[in-house]
């Protein structure tokens, strides 16, 4: 359980990586993924969804701009070898829609593009998270020219539906018969008939 659930307000300073957000007067340094350091400009409003990480020597915040892609991290976390930095890269690949999709349909070589993780630490994420995650909402392809994972825009029902306290598989599964382009809160309502 993260003792800070949540940090929203302006972006200060930025290096790379990590992201400090000033609180009324406090500033929280965050580490956050490749893709919302990227999406954090100086002097902007932002919210990030934090997992406090306390080790014996240091206290670190990581940070993201999704609340799946929170709930991933704390699932990367929980396999043996990976730690805090090693998530990070993990999600530092795409957003956390293709990196979920990417454990969903084992797709190994995608994960250990990582920075710090190596082929059977990706292979061990696939095997003890592919039942966790829910069923790939996208069938992986790649760009013919660099082998790089297709970006595929975020969530927002699938995140809207965490909020509301579906776990990552369940929210995924009520959402796998939801036609993607009605509106998100017609999506939203939609799953949650198929649920009750």
């Amino acid at each position: 359980m993260s003792m800070i659930a949540f940090v929203s307000g302006k972006v200060v300073e930025k290096s790379p990586g990590v992201v400090v957000v000033d609180v009324h007067g406090i500033g929280y340094e965050i580490a956050v993924p490749a893709t919302d350091y990227e999406r954090a400009y100086l002097d902007t409003e932002v919210k990030f969804y934090t997992y406090h990480h306390v080790r014996e020597q240091s206290e670190d915040l990581f940070g993201f701009s999704t609340l799946a892609a929170k709930r991933l991290f704390e699932m990367l976390i929980t396999v043996q070898g990976v730690g805090p930095k090693a998530a990070l890269a993990i999600l530092s690949l795409g957003n956390s829609e293709t990196v979920r999709s990417a454990i969903a349909s084992a797709d190994s070589a995608f994960i250990a593009r990582a920075n710090g993780v190596g082929k059977k630490t990706a292979e061990r994420i696939t095997v003890d998270l592919r039942d966790k995650v829910g069923a790939a909402t996208y069938v992986p392809t790649r760009d013919a020219e660099t082998g790089a994972m297709q970006n595929f825009a975020g969530d927002e029902a699938l995140d809207a539906l965490m909020a509301l306290g579906f776990g990552l598989a369940d929210a995924t599964a009520v959402l796998a018969d939801v036609p993607r382009d009605k509106p998100t809160a017609e999506r939203v309502k939609l799953a949650l008939k198929t649920k009750f």
